[in-house]
């Protein structure tokens, strides 16, 4: 069944999910988040991406950003930093425009291509929104890593679409219990901004806002 608009995660939590279920529930469960210069720099350079009222065509190519996507049958919502249409056969029609074109989302990210599939599982939730909303199929995109400057391009495979679709029925399990999974620290603790709030070896038994709560209260 699809879902309510009101029950819609958000389309970002896929990469939070996959790095890390305690940081991205501390964040969509709790709603704690704290700011680090990894966050503030990424901000800086998503500002860019996100100027809706910005779009260009370059040839065979339009260009439009902070495109708004849902889909009702995974439940999320979000935005594409960048979404571009290519002019080929066999693609889609857009008003006011002759010919077909071929939708490819492009996220952007601030620093380098890492060992994990998180970006490419966002980026592949975003394509998936597009696909229903659109009625097309969208074989590929891109990541672009300010870091080196460089995309890299991502082909959507069966395998990686049933890992979106496995890891947010995950997600909108843990959303409707209201549940904040344990974890053990790791290496990349110390690069989240998190880190203070997270506070894993402390809290055995009880959720992070408890924990400040308590805080909070003593004299």
């Amino acid at each position: 069944m699809p879902y309510h608009e009101d029950d819609y995660l958000q389309l970002s939590g896929i990469q939070h999910f996959a790095f890390c279920r305690r940081q991205w529930a501390l964040i969509h469960v709790e709603n704690q988040w704290a700011e680090n210069y990894r966050t503030t720099d990424g901000e800086l350079m998503h500002g860019n991406a996100h100027n809706a009222a910005f779009s260009e065509s370059r040839g065979n190519t339009l260009i439009q950003r902070a495109v708004r996507v849902h889909s009702p049958t995974l439940g999320v919502s979000g935005a594409c930093d960048v979404l571009e249409f290519h002019r080929k056969p066999g693609g889609i029609t857009l008003p006011g425009r002759e010919g077909t074109w071929q939708p490819y989302p492009v996220e952007y990210k601030r620093g380098k291509p890492g060992t994990t599939e998180g970006d490419a599982l966002q980026l592949c939730g975003q394509a998936l929104c597009l696909e229903e909303m659109l009625c097309c199929e969208i074989p590929s995109g891109a990541l672009y890593y300010g870091e080196i400057r460089h995309r890299e391009n991502v082909e959507f495979t069966a395998a990686l679409r049933e890992q979106v679709h496995s890891l947010l029925r995950e997600m909108h399990e843990i959303y409707t219990r209201g549940y904040t999974p344990k974890v053990k620290p790791g290496k990349g603790c110390n690069a989240c901004s998190l880190k203070e709030l997270c506070l894993p070896k402390l809290l055995r038994t009880r959720s992070v806002s408890a924990y400040l709560k308590e805080a909070m209260d003593e004299p």
